[in-house]
């Protein structure tokens, strides 16, 4: 059985069970965000989620948000960013923008930081210098992204914008960015059913007007008459349409979420219209950090070529690594560089006396990986990596003998989630294959197709981020739409 029928006519309808001008699917952040929002502007909003709790994926992240621009946060460390600078970065980032959205997003940092520490979600008033994915140490500032790696860093002054959440104890930012979330909708009393599962949309004409929901065995018809807002989370638990998109990491990799994260979202969408966009986008992690020195080594492809720079953020390098022969990849450290990396996603293979040796145990040609490591350390003693522009830094000559990690993504642990969805406007309507949009439709959160086309483009904590920004949008183009 399909997780997700066909939509409904209005008239078909025997009884509208629940009414509300405004239904909202999920309540993961955007989903929560959204609702809060909308109950804020005057709305009677209702709230459908197919779990016992609220959270969902979000709640299981480490609860990064990628702000910028000047947030308090930034400014209480030293940083004073302007949005012009924010802007320079973001664009030259993300190559291929909806523009509205991208301007949007920057707009809006700076207040939708403001909105979450509102809701009492705690960011402490520190920054972590060095290279990591995520911190369990509790500074609220980090680098998520690719700010100093060329040619970025002469784009737009480097600037931290990874605001990561405080945990506590073996609790994720994730988690608690939820709880402090949820908790506020309970307090204000935002009326949610929880074990619910919708099913279909149900349409008047081309409008959707409603949602056919299944909670204990039971069809229930809930009545929208001012619009439905999609927050179902992503698709990464859908076999058949992560094998469609992104073969590679769904034969290979873990995808990241709940079981909710079926694809239920963009399947309602999709039943009436809603058209798709970058559903081969992907976010894999496996990073080589920290230990940060680790950057220090090279990474060369099957064919003993480097590819990427090794301080690119984590998400770009697998991306690189994806494109290789074979997905195949392997980090090379000597003796003065050389650790285990924290999160134990590669396999070490050895150390070897010389390139001839560790070429052989690559399997890769002896005389191309000698001519990389030679060509390599004359930029290092030159201070200037002047194939892929790896900060200085990081650069340094790399000596015998020499360590080696398998990168490959056959034979790592690349975890990893998906960036494509229902295609959306600045607004979060959502948005036929034609452009326009379908009357009483929204959609925000994990559901929709990202700014960033790939792990190439992403940095850590714009998906959440991102979806407290359009989830109130939409909530602020339904209470519009009703005046």
């Amino acid at each position: 059985m399909s997780i997700v029928e066909p939509p409904v006519n209005a008239a078909d309808v025997p009884t509208w069970d629940r009414s509300a001008e405004f239904v909202v699917i999920g309540l993961g952040i955007a989903g929560s965000a959204a609702a809060l929002e909308a109950q804020e502007l005057g709305l009677d909003v209702l709230v459908i989620e197919r779990a016992s709790g609220g959270g969902g994926a979000s709640a299981l992240s480490q609860g990064i948000f990628y702000f910028g621009g000047g947030t308090a946060l930034q400014k209480a460390v030293g940083y004073d960013e302007s949005l012009d600078n924010y802007r320079a970065f973001m664009e030259a980032m993300i190559t291929s923008p909806d523009t509205e959205k991208l301007d949007a997003y920057i707009d809006e940092s700076v207040e939708a930081f403001d909105w979450l520490e509102s809701q009492g979600v705690p960011f402490k008033r520190e920054a972590y210098k060095e290279k990591a994915v995520y911190i369990r140490s509790g500074e609220g500032l980090l680098s998520t992204c690719n700010e100093k790696v060329w040619p970025f860093r002469d784009i737009a002054k480097p600037v931290m914008r990874g605001h990561q959440v405080s945990g506590q104890g073996e609790i994720s930012g994730g988690s608690v960015a939820m709880n402090a979330v949820l908790a506020t909708v309970k307090e204000r009393s935002v009326p949610v059913i929880y074990d619910a599962a919708v099913t279909a949309l149900v349409i008047d004409g081309d409008r959707v007007v409603g949602v056919k929901v299944r909670k204990e065995g039971t069809d229930l018809f809930v009545q929208a008459t001012a619009g439905v807002m999609i927050a179902a989370g992503s698709f990464n638990l859908n076999a058949e349409i992560t094998m469609k998109h992104m073969p590679t990491f769904a034969t290979y990799g873990k995808p990241l979420g709940t079981p909710q994260n079926d694809g239920a979202g963009l399947l309602l969408g999709e039943s009436v219209g809603g058209a798709e966009r970058g559903m081969h986008g992907t976010v894999p992690t496996a990073s080589i950090y920290p230990p940060p020195q680790l950057i220090k080594g090279i990474i060369v492809n099957s064919n003993g070529e480097r590819f990427v720079t090794e301080d690119a953020y984590h998400g770009r390098t697998a991306v690189y690594t994806e494109k290789q022969p074979g997905h195949k990849a392997f980090l090379i450290l000597d003796e003065e560089s050389f650790d285990y990396p924290k999160h134990g996603s590669h396999i070490f293979m050895d150390a070897y006396e010389s390139v001839p040796e560790m070429a052989a145990a690559m399997k890769v040609p002896a005389e191309v990986l000698q001519r990389t490591l030679d060509d390599y350390n004359t930029d290092a003693e030159n201070g200037e990596d002047t194939q892929f522009h790896k900060h200085p830094d990081w650069i340094k000559v790399l000596e015998p003998p020499y360590a080696v990690f398998d990168l490959s993504i056959p034979t790592s642990d690349y975890h990893w989630m998906s960036l494509g969805g229902l295609w959306t406007d600045a607004d979060s309507r959502v948005l036929r294959e034609d452009g326009s949009a379908i009357p009483g439709l929204y959609a925000a959160g994990a559901c929709t197709s990202h700014l960033s086309q790939d792990g190439d483009e992403y940095g850590s904590g714009m998906s959440l981020a991102g979806g407290v920004i359009f989830g109130r949008r939409a909530s602020r183009a339904v209470a519009a739409s009703r005046s």
